[in-house]
């Protein structure tokens, strides 16, 4: 799909990762296992994203195809 999408995934993966560092450093089991999900959500949408963009290309090349 967008950039955007691809972007925003990215942006919340590092977030992720800067509250599992925080978390990890303050002793803030909490915070860590947040960050892990936020790390586990953009994870999950990055790979819809893929999917989004497969079925695409896939319907780009069978239009193609039949023209």
């Amino acid at each position: 799909m967008g950039i955007d999408d691809r972007i925003e995934n990215k942006s919340e993966d590092l977030g992720g990762r800067a509250k599992e560092a925080a978390g990890a450093v303050s002793g803030n089991e909490s915070l860590k296992a947040e960050g892990r999900s936020d790390q586990a959500k953009a994870g999950f949408k990055d790979k819809v994203e893929d999917v989004k963009d497969g079925a695409k290309e896939g319907l780009d090349n069978l239009k193609r195809k039949i023209d």
